[in-house]
């Protein structure tokens, strides 16, 4: 499980609680909160980001803890593809596609690190 006490120490889930207010944030835009579907999924799906990492931290064992890892990394990735729908409809401007895009990725990056490091911390 690493060297944390709470799911709230570790940097991935912070990140992400940020992401998931700036999420909330921009899709109250008047445009995007016209498109209830879009709005609805990348909601869930950034809320689905950090809610897995707490998830599996809270499971205690380290196999499942790299499956939550897994799934949150994989809304990472949905909430990308939402982005790319969002700026396409103009319902973000380049300048905070950018943002939104650059704090996703940098979380699938962190989340890619962990699994690495809980994978071959394992096999010890």
């Amino acid at each position: 499980m690493g060297k944390f006490n709470s799911f709230e120490e570790i940097n991935s889930w912070q990140k992400a609680r940020l992401l998931n207010k700036r999420i909330y944030l921009i899709t109250e835009n008047t445009n995007f909160k016209k498109d209830f579907d879009l709005t609805r999924q990348i909601r869930r799906a950034s809320i689905s980001i950090s809610s897995n990492i707490a998830e599996g931290f809270e499971r205690n064992t380290d196999k499942e803890f790299i499956y939550f890892l897994y799934v949150a990394k994989a809304s990472a990735g949905e909430v990308r593809s939402q982005l790319y729908l969002a700026f396409d409809l103009d319902y973000i401007t380049k300048e905070e596609f950018e943002k939104l895009l650059e704090s996703v990725t940098e979380i699938s990056k962190l989340l890619s690190g962990f699994i690495k490091y809980l994978e071959s911390s394992r096999k010890v």
